[in-house]
């Protein structure tokens, strides 16, 4: 079992999402926030589950769990999940925003 933890960024970006979605449709924000943190909390099982991102190439550490319209970013360590980065799914991925928010979590 993993231990999953939520960096302020990554949930500042949910909470971004959800309120641009919520000007038209509260319910649908909510349920997009309550889906989101029901995904991620299989990785506590399954923290290895997610696929790695293309943009990234084979050999990166980090993983995406995919609930649309979102991606989900993480790194797992052994121990412990990361969910580093969230982002609307239609955006290109900045592999520099990645990292830089892994660094942030490491300290």
């Amino acid at each position: 079992m993993a231990e999953v933890v939520w960096t302020e960024p990554a949930l500042a970006d949910l909470d971004a999402i959800a309120d641009y979605i919520a000007v038209q449709n509260p319910a649908a924000a909510f349920a997009l926030v309550a889906r989101v943190y029901t995904h991620v909390g299989q990785l506590i099982e399954h923290p290895e589950s997610g696929s790695r991102p293309l943009e990234l190439g084979k050999a990166t550490r980090y993983r995406q769990i995919i609930e649309p319209p979102c991606r989900v970013f993480y790194r797992f360590d052994g121990a412990r999940v990361f969910v580093l980065y969230i982002m609307r799914g239609e955006r290109l991925l900045r592999p520099r925003e990645l990292t830089n928010r892994a660094k942030g979590a490491e300290t």
